[in-house]
């Protein structure tokens, strides 16, 4: 078998698993409202259930930063141990009698994941020196496919129940696991780092190329997860407003999946154009899209959809770049530390804005809340332009 053919068939074994793994992001957001009716929890839980994972993914990755993980031991294993233990987290929801035990799921399966999508991204760029870009564009790609999943199994309505969609997404992490340790060994460029090193995440920092690119990506990282939190309410009020019958849960996979597409597609422009300014323009567009929201919300459905088609496409694209442009500007030996603290950061910052959009529906109407997500293009933007100085 040739490098390039062996190199296309990890890459895709890495995107399936990746895929099937990170289907237990948003696996407790699709079925909220039948978890709120089953167990008679607060309403409003959808935020904290959210956040609960995103807690959980920023205390993981720090704790894989500050012991080097994925550098020290074979990310390949670490991969497949933190799936099958993020499936069997997963399951808890179905105990959740209690917001406890539900958030308790929640952020056991967000630590977990800690092991699946950074370290993903170390074993992809373990085995990719060329066209790094392109191969996180499709692994980025299968994170989006993955975050949508269990909207489209709640879509399916009576022939999946919650129980059901709660049953497959682990079922489908447990697979990804399995796929990862049987047929996708340590990479040709992996460089190992055999002692614990807890100074080297903030080491990472003093380059400035690495700082410009991990600023961006929490500029980025500001806007995005609140996005998809928040896509579900977004359509309900425009469904509302415009008074059509939409089916919110297809709408919001396909809105979170359409994504994917855009990951792979920046891949390839990141081929002619480099990751850079593949990032930049990319986050430079949805954070116009933050602003403009207002006055497309009194458009028609077309123009709306077509306009939340592009917000959609460009929120998610700029993301395998960054983490790109990181990879490529971390030490050797501290990449798979690299990636994880950015992402431990990053995730800290969703947290932030989803919070802030959860508090503030009272005060603002739905399309000027959106505004606030501007915030973080605009220092993203900002921070990636000083870094080219």
């Amino acid at each position: 078998m040739s490098k390039l053919t062996q190199e296309s068939l990890v890459l895709f074994i890495i995107v399936i698993a990746q895929f099937a793994c990170t289907s237990l992001w948003f696996a407790g957001n699709a079925v909220v409202e039948d978890i709120t009716q089953a167990y008679a929890l607060d309403a409003g839980i959808v935020a904290h259930i959210t956040s609960a994972v995103q807690f959980g993914f920023i205390l993981g990755t720090l704790i894989f930063a500050l012991f080097t993980i994925s550098d020290r031991f074979s990310p390949s294993r670490v991969f497949f141990v933190c799936a099958v233990l993020g499936a069997l987290s997963n399951l808890l929801v179905l105990q959740g009698s209690s917001t406890f035990v539900m958030l308790l799921s929640r952020f056991l399966t967000g630590f977990l994941l800690a092991g699946i999508y950074p370290v993903g991204m170390k074993i992809a760029s373990d085995h990719h020196r060329e066209g790094l870009g392109k191969a996180l564009g499709y692994l980025v790609g299968a994170l989006v496919l993955g975050t949508a999943f269990p909207h489209l199994l709640k879509s399916l309505g009576p022939i999946l129940s919650w129980q059901k969609v709660i049953i497959t997404t682990s079922v489908s992490a447990t697979i990804g696991g399995v796929l990862i340790l049987l047929f996708v060994p340590d990479g040709p460029y992996r460089g190992k780092s055999s002692a614990l090193d807890l100074s080297a995440f903030i080491k990472v920092f003093q380059k400035r190329e690495f700082r410009s690119a991990a600023f961006g990506y929490f500029g980025h990282m500001w806007e995005l997860y609140a996005f998809w939190a928040f896509i579900p309410a977004l359509l309900a009020a425009y469904d509302q407003h415009a008074a059509l019958s939409l089916n919110i849960s297809l709408f919001s996979f396909f809105f979170i999946a359409i994504g994917g597409l855009s990951c792979v597609i920046g891949g390839y422009i990141s081929i002619k154009v480099g990751s850079y300014k593949t990032a930049f323009y990319s986050l430079l567009i949805s954070g116009s899209c933050c602003l403009l929201l207002p006055l497309f919300f009194g458009f028609g459905p077309p123009v709306f959809l077509a306009f939340l088609l592009l917000w959609a496409m460009t929120v998610i694209s700029d993301s395998p770049q960054f983490s790109t442009l990181v990879a490529q500007t971390a030490p050797s030996a501290a990449k798979g530390t690299a990636l994880t603290i950015v992402n431990s950061v990053g995730f800290f910052i969703t947290i932030l804005s989803i919070q802030l959009l959860n508090l503030l529906p009272g005060i603002l109407e739905i399309p000027y809340l959106f505004t606030l997500l501007a915030v973080g293009p605009l220092f993203g933007l900002v921070s990636m332009s000083m870094g080219k100085k």
